[in-house]
C-alpha cells in the first residue's frame, strides 16, 4: 500500500468513531424493528392476515419491510401510541381515585390525628386526653370519625 492511500481505518480514532456509529445505527434499527412489531400487534383495525403479512415482510426483508411500514403506516403508528398512553393514564387515574375513595371506608389515621391535634391546639382536650386518643387511633380500635367528638370528662 502506498503512502497516498490512507483509509479511515488507518487512524485509530476514526476507526473507533466509525465502529461506534455503525453500532449506534444497528441498535436504533433494532429499536425501530421492535416498535413496529409491537405496533403490528397493537393495531385492532388490522386483520390477522394483515398482521401476519406485515410481520413476515418485516422478518424476511427486514430493512425494506421496516422502511415500507414506517412510510405506509407511520402516522397511524404515532396515533396508536398516543391513544395507548392516554388509556394507561386514564386507567391509572381511575385506580388512584378508587383507592383514595376506598381508603378504609372512612377517614384515615392521619386525618384523625390531624383533627386530634387541632382539638388539642384549641384547648378542648388536655394533653393526657390527646395521648389516650392518639393511642386508640394508632392501635386501630377507635371507630372512624370518633376522634372529632372526643370530649374531656370536665365537659369542655
Amino acid at each position: 500500500m502506498s503512502a497516498q492511500t490512507y483509509l479511515a481505518y488507518d487512524f485509530p480514532l476514526l476507526s473507533a468513531f466509525w465502529t461506534m456509529l455503525v453500532f449506534f445505527l444497528w441498535i436504533m434499527w433494532f429499536v425501530l424493528l421492535f416498535r413496529i412489531v409491537f405496533d403490528i400487534f397493537r393495531d385492532d383495525s388490522m386483520s390477522g392476515w394483515g398482521k401476519a403479512g406485515w410481520l413476515v415482510f418485516c422478518i424476511v426483508l427486514p430493512f425494506v419491510g421496516v422502511f415500507v411500514y414506517v412510510v405506509a403506516r407511520g402516522k397511524d403508528m404515532g396515533r396508536r401510541e398516543v391513544a395507548q398512553a392516554r388509556e394507561q393514564q386514564q386507567a391509572f387515574d381511575d385506580y388512584v381515585r378508587q383507592t383514595a375513595r376506598s381508603g378504609g371506608g372512612g377517614s384515615s389515621s392521619v386525618d384523625e390525628l390531624s383533627r386530634l391535634s387541632e382539638i388539642r391546639a384549641r384547648g378542648d382536650i388536655t394533653d393526657e386526653e390527646f395521648r389516650r386518643a392518639k393511642e386508640l387511633v394508632l392501635s386501630g380500635s377507635a371507630p372512624s370519625g370518633s376522634s372529632g367528638t372526643v370530649t374531656s370528662p370536665s365537659g369542655r
